[in-house]
């Protein structure tokens, strides 16, 4: 599965692509210069429990700590990510 990042002045998000079809994607917006709100997480469902929108949860947090930001969880399933393994997140939880 590729992820791929798409990344704009004031939102972004990161795709899951594989064998060419579009298996997810979760969005977020910029909050400032150091903080993102993830938004939405979206499986498209025939790949659901395939693990597609942890791979997504986790691109965002590799890419907050390369860029030392902070991630504001309002998507419900980012947020139950986070809520799992807090020490896991804590370093990238605003």
């Amino acid at each position: 599965m590729d992820i791929i990042q798409n990344n704009k002045e004031q939102k972004g998000n990161f795709l899951a692509i594989e064998n060419g079809v579009q298996a997810g994607i979760i969005t977020y917006v910029w909050e400032g210069a150091n903080k993102i709100i993830v938004e939405h997480t979206v499986v498209e469902p025939q790949f659901e429990g395939k693990g597609v929108g942890k791979q997504l949860v986790m691109a965002v947090v590799k890419f907050a700590r390369e860029n030392k930001i902070k991630i504001v969880p309002l998507c419900s399933y980012t947020k139950r990510v986070f809520d799992k393994d807090p020490e896991a997140f804590k370093d990238v939880l605003a």
